[in-house]
């Protein structure tokens, strides 16, 4: 079996096609105009990028594989939209995830709808997609519908429209408990509002052969970049989670029920077997460290001096969002480096502490989570950073081979296929976990820097 998973990112289209045994048989990259972004708050690119781009790779990754592809499934950015005509062509430029042209009808849709927020649990920001759906509408009388990034492609396989799924359909107005589009907080009703399923749901079958896949390949609803590459870790049933360290810190994991945070840090996406997937992204995490020269050798001198005896809260950027949401918050440094080793060692405890915030945010709102935690992303491949957190959460950390988004989306591709559905295709993910425990000689010194680190928080009043 040979399944393939598109992920259609902001800077680029990647493809993964992977085999039964759970092995990437091939992959394929293609990159996608940068979007225009200005002050005012416009953030979009050329939608007529994205077919070329995925063609092409769909294209190269099946002529290097020797049997027929049995299905694929796509995953994008949440919440980027366009306007289609009667064909299903753009007529505009797409709306990226963080145009904020909507926020006007976001606030209006966050006070029409709150109660139905309030039972989700989540918040309407200001950049999500409903409120630009309202803006496309009014800017594009005579369109069609409205597309999300799944949706277009989905349609230029199956040479008709398809449904979209309810993750990506998430920010849109979607409601994954009643299964429903919010109606209210629409100007014009839902009638030009997508069919919504779930992922994993098959859309149709290849009628013709196209970009290298064979006629009779199913097309599979997908969910977004973050879920999909949640899903590429093996974190898929109750109580297993996922603290991925790229640019930014991502906890997400699966739980029996609806968690719902007043704060609004914490949403949920809806798991394919009608589970859910609450998760949050801060806006600290390997950004902390990206462009400083000689990280390996920093980490082996940090490694052998041991715990900083300064605490840094290393946001580069103003505002966070999870574990807590402040808007004005702002990086911090308590004490003087001694130097550069130091700094570098106090930035790695600071992103674990918001990963130990995170974890503690979880209980409090009565998600159980069971070890051991599944580490993946960028930042985990630095084995200094991934003791460091298995130390400050007391967790043991097991480090997955997997967290690329197009190898989730081959995954809920597999999941159509095979019987056992998502449980099965995360059987067979390739690859060997390496194991990382706490380090008991450090965890006394780290402990009371963690300590300083959240009384220096609620000092601020962000906790």
């Amino acid at each position: 079996m040979t399944v393939v998973g598109v992920d259609v990112a902001t800077a680029g289209v990647r493809a993964f096609a992977v085999g039964g045994d759970g092995s990437v048989r091939a992959t394929a990259a293609e990159p996608l105009p940068a979007p225009v972004r200005d002050e005012s708050g416009r953030s979009e690119q050329d939608a007529r990028a994205w077919w070329p781009a995925v063609e092409s790779v769909l294209r190269r990754v099946t002529a290097e594989v020797a049997e027929p592809v049995r299905a694929v499934a796509v995953s994008a950015t949440s919440g980027t939209i366009v306007a289609v005509d009667g064909r299903g062509e753009p007529l505009g430029p797409a709306l990226m995830y963080d145009d904020r042209r909507g926020a006007d009808d976001n606030a209006k849709a966050a006070e029409v709808g709150a109660q139905r927020w309030h039972e989700l649990g989540m918040s309407v920001s200001p950049t999500a997609a409903l409120g630009r759906i309202n803006w496309l509408r009014r800017a594009y009388p005579d369109a069609a519908g409205v597309r999300h990034t799944p949706d277009l492609i989905g349609e230029k396989l199956l040479g008709r429209p398809v449904a979209t799924d309810s993750s990506h359909a998430l920010k849109s107005g979607y409601d994954p408990l009643r299964e429903e589009w919010a109606a209210e907080v629409f100007d014009f009703g839902v009638d030009w509002l997508p069919e919504v399923v779930r992922p994993t749901t098959v859309l149709g079958e290849l009628p013709r052969p196209v970009a290298g896949l064979p006629q009779g390949c199913l097309v599979v609803a997908g969910m977004t970049d973050g879920c999909a590459g949640q899903l590429a870790t093996g974190a898929v049933t109750p109580g297993r989670f996922a603290g991925i360290l790229g640019t930014t810190y991502v906890l997400k994991g699966v739980t029996e029920h609806l968690v719902r945070d007043p704060s609004g840090a914490l949403y949920s996406h809806r798991h394919p077997d009608g589970w859910w997937l609450p998760g949050g992204a801060s806006n600290t995490g390997g950004e902390a460290v990206a462009g400083v020269p000689n990280l390996a050798e920093l980490d082996a001198e940090a490694a052998r001096r041991g715990p900083a005896r300064v605490v840094a809260y290393p946001l580069k950027r103003a505002g966070e969002r999870f574990p807590f949401v402040t808007p004005d918050a702002r990086g911090f440094v308590l004490g003087e480096p001694q130097d550069e080793v130091e700094l570098h060692r106090a930035r790695l405890e600071g992103v674990a502490f918001v990963e130990r915030l995170a974890l503690e945010r979880l209980r409090e709102l009565g998600v159980p989570v069971t070890g051991p935690l599944v580490a993946a992303g960028g930042g985990s491949k630095s084995p200094l950073w991934t003791r460091i957190r298995a130390t400050v959460s007391g967790m043991e950390l097991r480090v997955s081979p997997q967290a690329e988004t197009g190898y989730g989306a081959a995954m809920l591709a597999a999941a159509a296929v095979l019987p056992g559905g998502l449980t099965e295709a995360a059987e067979m993910i390739g690859g060997e976990e390496s194991v990382v425990e706490p380090d008991a000689a450090e965890q006394e010194p780290m402990e009371e820097n963690y300590q300083r680190f959240k009384e220096e928080l609620k000092n601020r009043g962000w906790l």
